[in-house]
C-alpha cells in the first residue's frame, strides 16, 4: 500500500465497539471484495470492502474476519483467514500478508490460512446460536453484481439453516458514522492532499486547456502524495457541462469566459475526501458569475452552521432550501409568484438546486449513517450547495468536508483550500 501503516489500535477499538453490540452467543463474518475481471486475464484494481477494513485494517483480497465474543476459548474470539503466501506468489504478485504481519496490521493474534476457514467455521457454528451476515443496506446502494459477501451469505444459509440470522449493517451504520480521532486525522490527510492538487491547478488552468489535462494534473499530485488517486470518479465540467450533475467524460476544451466546476478529491488509506470548487478559465469571474458564486457561498456558510448535534437530516435540508430560495430571488432566477405557487413536494428552488446539501463521508465517499437519526459529534459531512443555470451556460457548486462538534459550528477539514473569489483570482493570476 502507498499509505503509511495505520496503528492497529484503531481497529482493536472498532472491533470492541462492534462486538459490544452483538447478541449473546453469536458469530459475525466479514469478507474481502473480489478482484473483478474485465476480459481475458485483465482485472480492475483491487478495492477492499470497507467493513472488513474498518474492523481489521486488512487491505488484501481473499481475506475473512470472524468475530465470536462468547467463544469458549479466548483465541477463538477474533480470527483472521488469509490467502496463504509463498515464494512463487511473492515473485509474481508481490508481498502478501504473513501471519506475523497480519497481527501487526490488525492486532488479531489468531490468524489462519484461508483453506482452514470452513473447518474452523463449522466448529464455531456448533457453539453459536446466531450468525451476523453483512448485507449492503446503504440508502444509495444499487448492486447487480454478486459479491463475495453475497456468495458467502447464500452458502452459509444453505449449510446452517437451523441458526438464527442477524444483520451487521445496522450496527456498522451507527459505528462507522461516528469517527474516532484517528479516522478524522486520516480524512484530514486526504483533504490536505486534495488541497495540494487544487492549488496546483490554480497555476495551471488557462484558456484552451482540456478537462482531461486538468484530470491528469490532479492524478499526478494525488499519487505523488501517497494517495491511490481519486476518491471517486472525477467531475471536471467546463461551461455547460457543469449542468450535468454527474458529468465524467472530462473530454472538452475549456474556453475563455467559461467556468470549470471541479468535483474532485483524493483518498488516503481508503478514507475519502470530497471537494468541489468552481473556477474561471480566464482567471477572472464576470460580475454575473461572481454574484451567483457568492450566493452559493452564502448558502454553504449558513448551511454549515446548522450541522450540530441533534439536527435531523430531513429538517436540515428544508431549512437550507429556504436560504437557497432567498438567494435565487435575489439573483432574479425566481420571483415571488414562483415561490407562492410552488409544489411542496418539489419546491421552486429545485429548478436550480436539485440535489441534497450534505451526506456522511468517511471510508466511503457516501458513507454509512442513518439519516432518520439525529446528528452526533464526530460525524463527518459534506456541505455542497449549487446553482445550475443551463440558460446561462454555467453551474456553480462549492463543497467542503466538516466534522460535527460537541458545541458550536463544525470544524472545516478544508479550511485551508482556497474558496473566496478574491483568493482564487489572485492565485490564478500570480
Amino acid at each position: 500500500m502507498k499509505y503509511h501503516q495505520i496503528n492497529s489500535g484503531l481497529f482493536v477499538k472498532n472491533r470492541r465497539k462492534f462486538m459490544a453490540e452483538m447478541k449473546p452467543n453469536s458469530v459475525a463474518v466479514f469478507n474481502s471484495n473480489d478482484i473483478y475481471p474485465v476480459s481475458a486475464d485483465s482485472t480492475l484494481p483491487f478495492a477492499q470492502h470497507r467493513d472488513i477494513f474498518y474492523l481489521s485494517g486488512v487491505d488484501q483480497e481473499e481475506s475473512v474476519l470472524l468475530l465470536f465474543p462468547d467463544a469458549p476459548y479466548e483465541n477463538q474470539r477474533e480470527m483472521l483467514f488469509l490467502r496463504e503466501t509463498n515464494d512463487h506468489i511473492a515473485v509474481w504478485e508481490g508481498e502478501k500478508l504473513t501471519k506475523e504481519r497480519a497481527f501487526q496490521v490488525s492486532g488479531i493474534r489468531t490468524v489462519y490460512w484461508l483453506q482452514d476457514f470452513h473447518k474452523v467455521l463449522n466448529e464455531m457454528m456448533t457453539y453459536a446460536d446466531t450468525m451476523y451476515i453483512n448485507t449492503n443496506e446503504h440508502y444509495r446502494a444499487s448492486v447487480e453484481t454478486e459479491t463475495r459477501e453475497a456468495r458467502f451469505v447464500k452458502w452459509w444459509k444453505e449449510r446452517y439453516p437451523a441458526h438464527n440470522v442477524a444483520k451487521s449493517n445496522p450496527i456498522l451504520q451507527r459505528l462507522r458514522s461516528v469517527k474516532e480521532s484517528e479516522e478524522i486525522d486520516l480524512i484530514q490527510h486526504a483533504c490536505d492532499i486534495t488541497e495540494k492538487g487544487f492549488r496546483r491547478l490554480l497555476g495551471f488552468v488557462k484558456p484552451n486547456v482540456t478537462e482531461y489535462e486538468i484530470e491528469a494534473e490532479l492524478a499526478h499530485e494525488f499519487i505523488r502524495n501517497r494517495s491511490k488517486g481519486f476518491a471517486y470518479t472525477p467531475i471536471i465540467a467546463s461551461g455547460n457541462n457543469a449542468n450535468v450533475l454527474h458529468y465524467i467524460e472530462n473530454n472538452q476544451q475549456c474556453k475563455d469566459g467559461d467556468l470549470i466546476l471541479l468535483d474532485v478529491a483524493a483518498e488516503y488509506a481508503n478514507y475519502s475526501s470530497d471537494m468541489t470548487r468552481t473556477i474561471p478559465v480566464s482567471g477572472r469571474f464576470t460580475d454575473r458569475q461572481k454574484a451567483v458564486y457568492n450566493a452559493v457561498l452564502k448558502v454553504k456558510n449558513e448551511a454549515t452552521k446548522m450541522l450540530t448535534p441533534g439536527t435531523l437530516w430531513k429538517q436540515y435540508h428544508i431549512e437550507v432550501g429556504k436560504i437557497m430560495t432567498s438567494e435565487l430571488l435575489g439573483l432574479g432566477l425566481l420571483d415571488k409568484a414562483d415561490v407562492q405557487n410552488e409544489n411542496p413536494e418539489w419546491p421552486a428552488y429545485k429548478k436550480y438546486f436539485m440535489h441534497g446539501t450534505s451526506h456522511h463521508m468517511g471510508l466511503d465517499t457516501h458513507d454509512y449513517g442513518l439519516l432518520h437519526e439525529p446528528m452526533k459529534p464526530n460525524m463527518v459531512f459534506t456541505v455542497e450547495p449549487g446553482i445550475y443555470i443551463p440558460a446561462e451556460k454555467f453551474g456553480i457548486r462549492l463543497e467542503d468536508n466538516v466534522v460535527v462538534q460537541e458545541k458550536g459550528e463544525p470544524f472545516n477539514l478544508m479550511r485551508n483550500i482556497p474558496l473566496e473569489v478574491d483568493e482564487i483570482e489572485t492565485l490564478m493570476n500570480e
